[in-house]
């Protein structure tokens, strides 16, 4: 019964219409002409190519060059660029190798404590901001990904150069300081370099000692002359006593 029940509900449909071709095979290398009326509209929407010319290059080297859109927020970005460059007196280049988000966040978070910010532009933005500029030679840094570090006070590069030392992604190229472009070797030497009031200490330390020896210098033969005449006048007492005594011995005699 059971069998008899699936056979009835699960029975296959049959189509109630078929379509068969009843000509033979299609050939398509000589395929039947067209209708009338087709063929009118297929002339019609028929593409006309331009025939090219004689010896004529693969590649037109004619094209028109697109016009060029200037870009706003490009214009803007780069005047803060411009105006960061300007205001900060530390800027350090660096090369980014790959690095996860994360690494990143916690090199700008090390380097947010010393008031120090990364910023990364693209090529157009950079060449936009320094173009006819004092800044123009740093565009060649900027030919791979290239981040920017900008700090406002040049006694904290020791303290950046430490954050860079524990992040290994992070590679230092070169760097600016109030103004001065500076290698990657005279950067990392200018950490070495006392701080500003330190250094005018020890210039005055020196400049003052220099005087004193000059002064010394000059006064050291009159100070010798004296020395030596407050000598002749003792030695002359001293013999003046003797001879005294020695007449008041003989006169009691």
């Amino acid at each position: 019964m059971s069998s008899i029940s699936l056979k009835a509900f699960l029975q296959p449909c049959n189509p109630l219409l078929s379509l068969k071709r009843f000509r033979g095979k299609i050939n398509i290398q000589r395929p039947r002409a067209p209708h009338y009326e087709r063929a009118r509209v297929l002339e019609l929407v028929k593409p006309i190519y331009k025939e090219p010319e004689f010896n004529a290059p693969c590649f037109d080297t004619k094209k028109e060059k697109l016009a060029v859109v200037e870009n706003t927020y490009e214009k803007i970005i780069a005047r803060e660029v411009r105006n960061w460059l300007d205001q900060s007196s530390i800027v350090a280049f660096i090369h980014l190798n790959s690095i996860k988000q994360e690494d990143f966040f916690k090199a700008q978070v090390a380097l947010h404590r010393y008031q120090m910010s990364v910023k990364v532009y693209g090529k157009s933005i950079i060449r936009q901001a320094v173009e006819n500029t004092k800044y123009e030679a740093i565009q060649p840094l900027f030919l791979t990904k290239t981040a920017l570090v900008f700090g406002p006070d040049e006694t904290k590069v020791k303290q950046l150069l430490n954050v860079l030392k524990k992040t290994p992604q992070f590679v230092l190229v070169a760097g600016i300081i109030n103004g001065q472009f500076l290698s990657k070797n005279e950067f990392v030497n200018f950490a070495s370099l006392p701080d500003l009031t330190t250094a005018r200490a020890q210039l005055a330390a020196i400049l003052s000692s220099t005087g004193a020896q000059i002064v010394s210098d000059l006064e050291g033969h009159q100070n010798q002359l004296v020395n030596v005449l407050e000598a002749f006048v003792r030695h002359e007492k001293s013999k003046t006593a003797d001879s005294s005594s020695d007449g008041t011995e003989n006169s009691n005699v």
